[in-house]
């Protein structure tokens, strides 16, 4: 087996000079950090949960790194079946349910890829594709649910 490592500093920065006294008096706001990267993520939680709507939230980051290892496997399995892609943008959606008590989960992620690549008679391979870079993605296979997806393939 091969362990990979990863490591991260959350700084909140919410502290309006009274701590956590109560539940409406420090702010949400907090800084994502790792050596040796170039800058900060600067976050906050979901305007439900009195957050910064301008800054990004767990949820946004987590629906991120799904879309973000899908389309690097994508890419790869695109390379190495000689598919040549020149674009990708995926507008992906999650949904996040909340119980009674408190406790959420995400239930349900879908990718909407929309992909543009050089031959268009590799349209229909470039969508099977879809489907292997979703059995290899790291973090697709790390949630509890499936997570879909519903790519648009088009040529030049």
């Amino acid at each position: 087996m091969n362990k990979h490592n990863y490591q991260v500093t959350i700084e909140w920065t919410g502290n309006q000079g009274s701590g956590t006294s109560d539940y409406n008096s420090y702010n949400r706001n907090h800084k994502i950090s790792s050596e040796g990267k170039y800058d900060q993520i600067h976050g906050s939680s979901d305007p439900s949960f009195l957050g910064d709507n301008a800054k990004y939230n767990p949820e946004d980051l987590f629906l991120s790194s799904l879309s973000a290892c899908h389309m690097l496997w994508y890419l790869h399995v695109c390379a190495t079946n000689k598919i040549m892609v020149i674009e990708y943008v995926d507008n992906a959606k999650g949904v996040m349910e909340i119980m009674e008590n408190g406790i959420g989960k995400f239930v349900e992620v879908t990718l909407y890829p929309t992909v543009k690549i050089t031959d268009k008679k590799m349209i229909s391979k470039a969508n099977e594709l879809h489907a292997e870079a979703a059995k290899m993605c790291f973090i697709a296979n790390s949630c509890n649910f499936e997570v879909k997806h519903n790519p648009t393939t088009t040529s030049d």
